[in-house]
């Protein structure tokens, strides 16, 4: 078996790239161990006002301290911290992460994962410049998705905490599996088309409020993960620099696509760092169906 240092290697992925997102993998291990000491809330908020749970703070200053130490590190900008924190301006990679999407979901034991890029230079390049993207699921199992531009790798962590290539060259196939965030009362006109439309076909609703464990089943069987905008969320809820870049990325590398229905997500340049942004992800058809839709 294939394991992701091999990967990486064989990949011909820079040294310095390879560290950095064998590190941030390999960490893993200490947050699924923190889960049961840190299921409450941590009575504060983050910068986009959303209550935090206490394993938000905790693996975000986790994540960050090891990023810190290890020198690799040119900035971190996370979605658990107000502004980007800069290590050292000589290093040359810079990381974005959600240290822990869809935290709320620990206290009722379901599905959660942590989601990263990394840049070379600085934080604020559109998602196209990504040089890695990659998310951790804490499943049954703990996998790692990889894509350091050359298709998409998904690992799973053995008994012994390496991770092994468990299949390479992930294709989104044309399924049918659809999730949208926000209240179907609040959906704008476009969008209730959109899924009205794929519901008349059969398509079947896969919906948990963990960004990356949805997207995990579309990526593997095809469809459709949305978060529209909505009525007085005009930019969607998703964060455009920590979940929507590299989830994206990781979509088009896989043959499917990212929108914001209108055109690619990852042809922004980011004008700030907690930017939000309307997200279709996943299948390429629907992709192109939500797209042609909001063009009439």
């Amino acid at each position: 078996m294939t394991t992701v240092q091999e990967y990486l290697k064989n990949s011909g992925v820079y040294e310095d790239l390879s560290k950095i997102i064998s590190l941030v993998a390999e960490q893993a291990v200490p947050i699924r161990a923190a889960f049961i000491s840190n299921q409450g809330y941590a009575g504060s908020v983050n910068a986009s006002e959303e209550q935090q749970v206490a394993m938000d703070t905790w693996s975000d200053a986790h994540i960050t301290r090891v990023l810190a130490k290890s020198g690799l590190v040119r900035a971190v900008a996370s979605e658990e911290q107000d502004d980007i924190t800069t290590f050292s301006t000589s290093a040359r990679y810079s990381v974005v992460m959600d240290p822990l999407d869809g935290s709320s979901l620990i206290a009722v034991n379901l599905c959660v994962g942590t989601i990263g890029g990394i840049y070379d230079g600085d934080v604020l390049q559109p998602g196209k410049n990504l040089k890695a993207a990659f998310y951790i699921l804490y499943g049954p199992v703990t996998t790692l998705t990889l894509s350091v531009g050359r298709g998409v790798a998904i690992f799973a962590m053995d008994a012994d905490g390496v991770y092994q290539l468990q299949q390479d060259n992930v294709q989104i196939p044309e399924g049918n599996l659809y999730g949208s965030g926000g209240l179907r009362t609040e959906w704008l006109p476009k969008h209730t088309i959109f899924i009205t439309d794929i519901e008349t076909a059969g398509g079947k609703n896969r919906y948990s409020g963990s960004f990356v464990a949805d997207f995990h089943q579309v990526l593997k069987y095809g469809g459709v993960y949305a978060y529209p905008p909505t009525k007085g969320l005009e930019n969607g809820k998703l964060r455009l620099v920590f979940e929507a870049n590299p989830i994206g990325f990781l979509a088009v590398q896989a043959g499917g696509a990212v929108s914001n229905g209108i055109s690619s997500t990852l042809a922004i340049v980011p004008s700030n760092v907690h930017q939000k942004t309307p997200v279709y992800v996943g299948s390429r058809g629907m992709i192109e169906a939500i797209e042609k839709i909001c063009s009439t």
